[in-house]
C-alpha cells in the first residue's frame, strides 16, 4: 500500500538530510507505529506519504514514495485526498468551517459524495467518536480533546484507504484515547485501512501496533515487529522498561500480558515501601495563591463551579479530569486573563496580595505564568533567536533557570536560531514558548497540557525543570492527561469533573486508587504502591545488596 524506495528528503539550508536512503514497505491493513525523539523526522515520513513533503513543505526528495501505486512526486495532496486521509498535529490548522457538523462533512463535499451517503456517514462518524452531543457546536469552543476528534472524524468521513495521524491522542484524556484508538483499530482489523501514526505516549499505542518504524536521528529508519524494535529501542514505553529491568522475555506491551509475567516480582517486592518520587516537600510552606469560589462560565454554560484552590511554595501540582472538565478555564481564570464571573484570586507579591487580573500583561507575567494548550499563539517573532531575545529582555532575572535558551536547549536541542518559530514541530513549539514563560520565573507557574507533542527525554527534562523551580519556593500547577508524567513529577493531584474539584490528594494517594489515572507501573504492579519503574529499579538494587543468610558449612 505504502513504498518508499531509496528516500532521502533534504531542506534547504541544512546540513542533513532529514530521511536519508529510506526503504519501507506497509501492507494494506496494517497499523505502522512511528516512534522517535522530537525533531528527528518523524513529521517528515508522514508528510512523504501524501505528497505535502515536498509539494508544499518545500525540498528535495530523492526515490520514490508510492501510494496505493500512485507516485507522490507526481500527484500533489489533493490528487491524493481519496486515497490518504491526514491528521496534523495541531487540529485548528486544520478546519475550515465553524461547527463540528459541518466539519464532517467539508471532505466528503470536496470529494463529491452523494448527500445522503453524507448524512450517513456524518452520523456513523459522530457516534464512532463520541461526538454526537457536540454537533452543532463550533469548533472554536470545544477543548482542546474534542477538537482532536473532530480532526480525526472530519477524515474519516471520506473513507480512506490510507489514515496518517500525527500524535493522535496527544490531547485527549486516557478514557477518550482509548475510544479513538479503538476506533481506529476498528477501521484496521474490519475496513483494512492502513494506518501510519506518530505518537509520543507510546504506552497508549503500542498494543495495538503491528509494526514499529524507529528514527534514531540521523536519517535512517529501522523498523520491525513492535517487541523486537523496542527491545533495543532509545526509546520505549514504562511497561518495556519494566520488561527491561525485570528481564521478561518475551517482551510484553499490554498490560495483561506484563501482569502475567509479574507475578514473580510483586511477590518479590511485597511488603517493600518505596522511595519516594522526588523529595517531599516542607511540612510548612507558605502559600502563595489563594482562589475562592471562582466560577467561569460560557454563554450561561458553567466550566467551573465556585473552586475554592490553595497554591503553595516548592509544590507542583497535577491538574486532572477527562477534556472539558473545566481545567484550561480555571488556569486563565487563575491566570487573571480568563473570564471570571464570579470568585477573587490573590496572588502573594512583592508589593503584598494582588489580583493579576487587575495588573498589566508585564507585570502579571512575573506573578503568574501561563503556557497554553495551544502555545504558538504566543509566537509572533520572524525567528527563534529574536523570540528568545525578547524573552531575556522581559524576563527577572537571578533564577536558577532562567535563560531562555539555555531552557530551550533541554527541551529541544539543537534548534537553529535562524529558524521561523512556525517551521517548529508542535513539540519544539512547545520547548519554545514553555522557554519563553519560564525565563521570566514567575512565583506561580500554569502549564496547560505541557507534554503534548514531547518525548520521554524532553518530559524528563520538564520534569527537571520544574522540580527546580519548585525548589526555589515557587508553585507549579500542570493540566494534564499524561499520567506517566504526573506519576513521575507530582507532589499533589486535583481532579476535576464538571467544573467541580471532585479528589485532592497526594499523588499516590489519588491516582494510585483510580482504574482511569494509574500509571503503567501500577496497573501491573497493584496492589503494591509503586508507580515508576524508577522506584522499581531502586528497589531491586537494593534487594540486591542486601546481605543473604547462608547455611554454616560446619
Amino acid at each position: 500500500m505504502i513504498t518508499f524506495d531509496q528516500v532521502t528528503i533534504q531542506y534547504d539550508g541544512t546540513a542533513e538530510p532529514a530521511l536519508r536512503e529510506v526503504d519501507l514497505t506497509i501492507e494494506e491493513g496494517e497499523l505502522c507505529l512511528v516512534v522517535g525523539h522530537t525533531g528527528v523526522g518523524k513529521s517528515t515520513l508522514l508528510g512523504a506519504v501524501n505528497g505535502l513533503v515536498p509539494h508544499f513543505t518545500g525540498g528535495t526528495l530523492h526515490g520514490r514514495v508510492t501510494v496505493d501505486g500512485r507516485d507522490t512526486a507526481h500527484h500533489p495532496p489533493r490528487e491524493l485526498a481519496d486515497v490518504v486521509g491526514v491528521v496534523g498535529q495541531d487540529p485548528l490548522d486544520g478546519f475550515v468551517t465553524d461547527t463540528v457538523e459541518e466539519e464532517l462533512a467539508y471532505t466528503m463535499e470536496q470529494l463529491a459524495i452523494a448527500p445522503k451517503v453524507m448524512r450517513k456517514r456524518v452520523e456513523e462518524t459522530l457516534d464512532l467518536l463520541g461526538l454526537a452531543d457536540l454537533r452543532h457546536r463550533p469548533l472554536h469552543e470545544l477543548s482542546g480533546g474534542q477538537q482532536q476528534r473532530v480532526a480525526i472524524g472530519s477524515v474519516l468521513t471520506a473513507h480512506p484507504r490510507v489514515l496518517v495521524l500525527d500524535e493522535p491522542t496527544s490531547a485527549l484524556d486516557p478514557t477518550a484515547a482509548e475510544e479513538v484508538l479503538a476506533a481506529v483499530t476498528r477501521l484496521v482489523h474490519d475496513l483494512g485501512v492502513t494506518v501510519l501514526m506518530a505518537e509520543h505516549r507510546l504506552e497508549r499505542v503500542v498494543q495495538y501496533a503491528d509494526r514499529v518504524v524507529h528514527l534514531p536521528g540521523d536519517g535512517r529508519v529501522v523498523h520491525g515487529p513492535p517487541a523486537e524494535i523496542l527491545l533495543s529501542s532509545s526509546i520505549a514505553p514504562p511497561i518495556v522498561e519494566l520488561a527491561r529491568a525485570a528481564h521478561w522475555t518475551p517482551l510484553p506491551l499490554s498490560v495483561r500480558d506484563a501482569r502475567r509475567a509479574a507475578a514473580p516480582l510483586r511477590s518479590g517486592l511485597a511488603g517493600v515501601t518505596p522511595v519516594p518520587v522526588r523529595p517531599a516537600p516542607a511540612p510548612v510552606r507558605s502559600v502563595l495563591l489563594t482562589a475562592h469560589g471562582i466560577t467561569v462560565s460560557y454563554h450561561g454554560v458553567p466550566a467551573v463551579r465556585a473552586v475554592d484552590l490553595d497554591l503553595c511554595g516548592g509544590e507542583i501540582t497535577a491538574l486532572m479530569g477527562r477534556n472539558g472538565s473545566g481545567k484550561s478555564s480555571l488556569l486563565w481564570a487563575l491566570q487573571g486573563s480568563g473570564p471570571r464571573r464570579a470568585g477573587r484570586v490573590r496572588v502573594t507579591g512583592d508589593g503584598g496580595p494582588c489580583d493579576p487580573h487587575a495588573l498589566s500583561a508585564a507585570e502579571a507575567r512575573h506573578l503568574v505564568g501561563l503556557v497554553p494548550q495551544t502555545p504558538a499563539d504566543l509566537l509572533y517573532l520572524e525567528s527563534v533567536k529574536q523570540e528568545l531575545d525578547q524573552a531575556e529582555s522581559e524576563s527577572a532575572h537571578g533564577s536558577e533557570t532562567s535563560g531562555a535558551r539555555g531552557i530551550l536547549d533541554r527541551l529541544a536541542p539543537g534548534i537553529a536560531g535562524a529558524t521561523h518559530p512556525r517551521d517548529l514541530s508542535e513539540g519544539q513549539k512547545l520547548a519554545l514558548v514553555l522557554a519563553i514563560q519560564l525565563a521570566a520565573a514567575p512565583r506561580i507557574v500554569l502549564l496547560d497540557e505541557p507534554t503534548r507533542g514531547l518525548d520521554y527525554r524532553a518530559k524528563a527534562e520538564l520534569t527537571r525543570i520544574v522540580t527546580a523551580l519548585a525548589a526555589e519556593g515557587r508553585s507549579v500547577v500542570i493540566s494534564t492527561h499524561d499520567v506517566e508524567f504526573v506519576a513521575r513529577t507530582a507532589d499533589r493531584v486535583v481532579v476535576m469533573a464538571e467544573g467541580d474539584i471532585v479528589a485532592d490528594g497526594s499523588t499516590s494517594e489519588v491516582i494510585l486508587a483510580s482504574p482511569v489515572f494509574a500509571p503503567q507501573t501500577a496497573k501491573i504492579l497493584a496492589p503494591l504502591p509503586f508507580l515508576t519503574v524508577d522506584q522499581v529499579t531502586s528497589a531491586l538494587a537494593a534487594d540486591a545488596r542486601t546481605p543473604r543468610d547462608t547455611e554454616d558449612p560446619a
